[in-house]
């Protein structure tokens, strides 16, 4: 078994190798080609190679090159009217045969598309039709009974891959613009999830002014269910932060610090954050200092928020 697999995936490593010397300027066109389109990109397929072309037409999309899949037997029946004058055609078969797919080529013609092919076979019908040739042609596929296509749809896939990559250089496409399009993945939390759109704001956080007495803000920390209290000025500006473990390490020197005035007792000068900043600055704080809570204030340092590590936890940055 391990024999074979190995076989398997040497035959795809050298597939992929062979396609690496092949590259030429037709490559080059094809990125110039997509990069200029005011179109879309349809990338079109059948069978396996339809599977790959789907996954080529994702890739190109969530990276700033708007591209959708087109099934070729489908296109034939109402499906072909997704594809405009300003679009490029990306129409993808091993042998150069397939019968839906030359069957495209007329209306895509008609309709004034350019159209790129990828094939294993140059001299294709396919190919003669076809304003950009990419040659996927493989030397051994690894299916044992030579019938499942393996090497050349890996070929294929990484070519696509390339095609994106490129354009991704050409358009100077960033992580920014890559959060943009998966605003639900990790990345896009991290990268556009700013402090106020999770921050607890008012009468879900405790809000304090510094005479207030200690057990009065127990009250107020309780009512607002969190674990500490932003202790702030006539303005509104930060001057503390008192927290539970504030009141376990005074209760032990002093069993009468409830009595006591909070700007006794709480901690000064405390780590806050601005609230137009990134969650995940916010993550990085509250991680690297060991804390729970960060006040949040405006560029004024005016308390306007407050942001626990729970809140982290829930918008899915932990």
């Amino acid at each position: 078994m391990l024999k074979r697999a190995k076989e398997v995936l040497n035959i795809e490593a050298r597939a992929i190798n062979l396609m690496t010397r092949r590259l030429d300027h037709h490559f080059e066109a094809a990125v110039n080609f997509i990069s200029k389109c005011n179109g879309r990109v349809i990338v079109c397929g059948m069978g396996k190679t339809g599977i790959v072309a789907r996954k080529i037409a994702a890739t190109l999309s969530s990276t700033g090159t708007p591209s959708i899949y087109l099934h070729s037997a489908e296109a034939v029946h109402g499906d072909l009217g997704q594809v405009t004058a300003k679009d490029i055609v990306i129409v993808i078969s091993q042998s150069g045969e397939t019968e839906e797919t030359i069957r495209l080529l007329p209306l895509v013609r008609k309709i004034g598309a350019k159209i790129i092919v990828m094939t294993g076979n140059p001299k294709s019908t396919l190919a003669r039709h076809g304003d950009l040739v990419l040659n996927i042609g493989v030397n051994a596929e690894g299916c044992p009974l030579g019938l499942a296509p393996m090497a050349s749809t890996t070929v294929t896939m990484a070519l696509g891959d390339a095609l994106a990559a490129c354009l991704i250089d050409r358009k100077k496409f960033k992580k920014e613009d890559f959060a943009l399009y998966h605003p639900g993945g990790s990345l896009g939390r991290r990268l556009l999830l700013k402090v106020e759109d999770i921050m607890r704001r008012e009468n879900s956080f405790a809000k304090v002014t510094a005479k207030t007495k200690v057990k009065d803000v127990l009250w107020t920390i309780t009512k607002a269910r969190c674990g500490c209290a932003c202790v702030v000025d006539g303005k509104h500006k930060l001057l503390g932060i008192f927290t539970d473990g504030d009141l376990r390490r005074h209760l032990e020197e002093d069993p009468s610090v409830l009595t006591r005035k909070v700007i006794e007792v709480m901690t000064k000068n405390p780590t806050s954050i601005g609230k137009e900043k990134l969650a995940a600055v916010a993550f990085d704080i509250l991680k690297s200092k060991k804390i729970d809570e960060l006040p949040v204030v405006d560029r004024a340092g005016r308390v306007v928020g407050l942001l626990d590590i729970q809140d982290l936890l829930k918008a899915g940055l932990i």
